[in-house]
């Protein structure tokens, strides 16, 4: 009898418990933070970062955008290159790594990613691995 009734509770308990679906994915979250920084970011400002554009002429940055903790600044900058070449430009920057263009006498415009080392300097290199050491204006 008890055997009966143990089979009948646990055919109860399978068939009653049902099956809960997966909760609903999370929504993403929109924001106009981009991981990587590109040369292409100093040329425009959207509109999303238009409304937290500051300068400040204490500072070095020519201006930044974003929030606290999550700032992208602008600067002017100026250095050599590793042939020698005295080089000026305006690059981007978030946290450690930026990007932006460089100018000289022999080379029109040149795309380069930059890595703060010190500070106001920075180490940049291009797409064909040219050096560049850089100092903030």
């Amino acid at each position: 009898m008890q055997k009966n009734y143990l089979i009948l509770f646990l055919v109860f308990t399978f068939y009653s418990c049902k099956k809960t679906a997966s909760p609903p994915p999370l929504p993403q979250v929109n924001s106009f933070y981009k991981s990587v920084i590109t040369a292409d970011d100093r040329k425009t400002i959207t509109p999303e970062e238009a409304r937290t554009y500051h300068v400040n002429k204490t500072y070095q940055y020519e201006y930044r955008t974003g929030n606290s903790g999550n700032y992208e600044y602008n600067y002017d900058v100026k250095g050599i290159s590793s042939r020698g070449d005295s080089v000026c430009g305006n690059i981007n920057v978030q946290g450690k790594y930026g990007a932006g263009i460089l100018t000289s006498d022999t080379v029109a415009e040149v795309e380069i990613n930059t890595e703060w080392i010190s500070y106001g300097k920075l180490k940049a290199t291009d797409k064909q691995g040219n050096e560049y050491h850089l100092i903030v204006k």
